[in-house]
């Protein structure tokens, strides 16, 4: 490559990187944020009361008094996945808090280790990681009893932590040798006081994507909890709670109460996949630069 190829090809990686809101995918982020919204604010949207049940109106299809029908416990569906959208939205949230909390201590920690330490941690991570994770969460779940979102949020959080922890760990390791980390450990500074201060300033935008895609993540396994009988219960309004219903659905002809819901689950699952991808390919153009 000759000079003046490679001096075009570094300003346009530079040109890229100055521009980075040009691929931004602005459509899912402008639906997320429809849905993010219409959640937070249900209750200036929602006709009528969530948690409701018209016996006398069971199973309604859409129109009229219902725009979204109602399911077959008698509740207006256009409200009920507002309402629900919330709890699947903590449920996503707070589980990929702890995961990711979980991970950037583990992965640090095996980062800064010793050979034989550090070989140890990521075996076990890996013997972890070839299990499925619905498997680990089902198994804990049982041994919890009854599930609440707090105790799915926890489950789902310290099942779901291995892959982000293997790449703090690679990122670690690429700076344990740096100026600031190593006069940091000389003067005594402690193990979280590096983590807080040094490591997650530069390790912290490489893991993001993954962090992001996690909580899409979170929220399709609580559907699928759900759907297979050991989520939520129907009482606890979440988008996985609605799926659990879609089987009587299915054999009753309603359509609605599997399509509606199931949209709006796949929809948000897509635009966190959009934005997590654009997070990873800015991450890579960052690199490059």
């Amino acid at each position: 490559m000759s000079k003046n190829d490679r001096s075009l090809s570094i300003k346009n990686r530079k040109k890229s990187y100055l521009r980075p809101w040009e691929k931004l995918p602005y459509i899912s982020i402008g639906i997320l944020a429809v849905i993010i919204l219409g959640c937070a604010f249900a209750e200036l949207i929602m006709p009528h009361d969530p948690t409701y049940m018209n016996l006398s109106d069971i199973s309604s299809p859409p129109g009229g008094n219902h725009i979204f029908g109602t399911d077959t416990l008698g509740r207006d569906l256009f409200s009920v996945i507002w309402y629900g959208g919330r709890i699947s939205l903590i449920i996503g949230l707070l589980a990929t808090l702890i995961s990711t909390a979980i991970a950037i201590v583990y992965g640090t920690a095996s980062g800064l280790a010793s050979q034989k330490i550090d070989d140890v941690m990521m075996r076990f991570t890996e013997i972890l990681m070839s299990v499925p994770q619905i498997l680990f969460v089902i198994f804990i779940q049982a041994i919890l009893g009854d599930a609440t979102v707090l105790s799915i949020s926890l489950v789902l959080g310290i099942t779901g932590w291995m892959a982000v922890a293997k790449m703090v760990r690679s990122e670690v390791q690429q700076l344990r040798t740096a100026d600031f980390v190593m006069a940091a450990r000389t003067m005594g500074g402690g193990f979280f006081y590096i983590l807080w201060k040094h490591l997650m300033p530069n390790f912290m935008s490489a893991i993001m994507f993954m962090v992001v895609t996690n909580i899409g993540t979170a929220i399709a396994t609580e559907a699928t909890l759900s759907f297979l009988g050991v989520g939520l219960p129907t009482d606890i309004i979440s988008w996985g709670s609605l799926m659990s219903l879609s089987q009587r659905a299915m054999m009753t002809g309603a359509w609605w109460m599997l399509l509606i819901p199931g949209t709006f689950l796949v929809v948000t699952l897509i635009c966190i996949t959009e934005i997590g991808e654009y997070l990873r390919s800015r991450n890579k153009r960052d690199r490059l630069v």
